[in-house]
């Protein structure tokens, strides 16, 4: 396939401007699936030769395997905006067998929660010595959330992740040292909470706004867009099931999501329309959402998301789909 141009977008009131198709790294991490060294290379060196601009990884993807591949695909790259994540250490201790399972191949470290201030601050010193690079732009706080930790952990957590964790993305952002800071998260409800503890410039949200959910436009993205916060959208494909699987949220998905999901395909498909080429493209409707970033964990996967990605939809498909109930009736759809 023959590469083409990338358009970018502003990250909201920030300066970086993001590659529209970004590179996410935590399934060729070995994310529920165990992925050879070689085609981790392959996947980073290939959306990079692609024109990707904008790659997304942290230290707990393969605890630590992502961050150190991601380093020595971009670190001779030039105009690259690089994000990370920070709330977790990697600590050398046995990894539990329920979390190791989950993660075939990854680095013998065990990721431990830490919000705090001191946390935070040493997750970053750490994830530049194992990227071996001298700057990150975008530092996320990571999985925070009543559907990650539970009602009453997370009410701990995020008392700290707002206290130390924010004072500390602060100060790395106040010096120059990143230009952005944010959440990467997989519940809309942590970022409107988080909005009442902070200025925050991005949030990663992962399979909250995609084309098979909406929820976020009537109440994260209209205060993201007051906040001049801008959104990148991991997960496009929510976990699987837009992608012709049968996994929603990183779990078997019950029969309403799939039932949606094959209605959605059968517009498509009466347009001639691939489901994937639909969910990725979808998202970027939404004129605050900067980048999507779906992953890949080998060349020839990378490769079937570009083709995806530049394929042509008519503005049919959009509509048919609004007056088939299968879109939020208020939801911008792509021009």
């Amino acid at each position: 396939m023959k590469n083409r141009p990338l358009s970018k977008r502003q990250l909201g009131n920030t300066t970086l401007q993001l590659s529209e198709f970004g590179l996410g790294c935590a399934a060729m991490a070995g994310n529920h699936r165990l992925v050879s060294n070689h085609d981790i290379r392959h996947a980073i060196k290939s959306g990079l030769d692609a024109g990707i601009e904008f790659v997304d990884t942290a230290p707990f993807y393969g605890f630590g395997r992502s961050e150190h591949f991601v380093g020595a695909g971009i670190r001779d790259r030039k105009n690259i905006v690089l994000s990370t994540k920070a709330g977790r250490l990697l600590k050398k201790e046995p990894i539990p067998a329920e979390l190791a399972a989950d993660w075939p191949g990854s680095f013998p470290f065990n990721p431990v929660y830490d919000y705090s201030y001191d946390g935070v601050m040493r997750s970053y010193e750490d994830s530049m010595q194992r990227l071996g690079v001298d700057k990150i732009n975008v530092l996320l706080l990571h999985d925070i959330g009543e559907m990650q930790h539970g009602p009453e952990l997370n009410k701990r957590l995020f008392a700290d992740a707002m206290s130390g964790g924010y004072k500390a993305l602060d100060e790395l952002r106040s010096s120059g040292e990143i230009e952005a800071i944010g959440l990467g998260v997989n519940e809309r409800e942590v970022c409107i909470a988080a909005m009442e503890h902070g200025q925050w410039d991005t949030f990663l949200l992962a399979g909250r706004y995609t084309l098979l959910e909406q929820t976020p436009i009537h109440d994260l993205l209209p205060a993201c867009e007051k906040a001049g916060t801008g959104i990148i959208l991991g997960g496009p494909y929510n976990s699987g099931v837009l992608a012709g699987g049968d996994t929603w949220n990183y779990a078997k998905a019950p029969e309403s999501v799939i039932q949606k999901a094959q209605a959605i395909a059968k517009v498509c498909e009466s347009h001639g329309v691939n489901l994937s080429a639909a969910a990725l493209q979808y998202p970027l409707g939404c004129d605050i959402v900067a980048s999507i970033i779906p992953g890949a964990r080998s060349e020839a996967e990378m490769m079937q998301n570009l083709e995806w990605f530049h394929s042509p939809i008519p503005a049919s498909l959009w509509s048919d789909l609004r007056n088939e109930k299968l879109l939020d009736e208020e939801a911008p759809i792509p021009t």
